[in-house]
């Protein structure tokens, strides 16, 4: 996988992590343990995303 595809890759499934995030937290009773799964799951693509772009 090329570093384009990679840095695209990330991104896409950074977008699909915020709109399951989104998603959870629009029910009436969000589950507080699948929302941080998620949102750290988010955070580390985030910084990895970061990571390759400054290379």
């Amino acid at each position: 996988m090329s570093y384009v595809e990679r840095l695209e890759s990330l991104k896409s499934k950074h977008a699909a992590l915020d709109e399951r995030v989104q998603k959870e937290t629009s029910r009436p009773l969000p589950d507080t343990t699948t929302l941080k799964r998620l949102k750290m799951e988010k955070l580390r693509i985030k910084e990895e995303i970061s990571r390759l772009s400054r290379n």
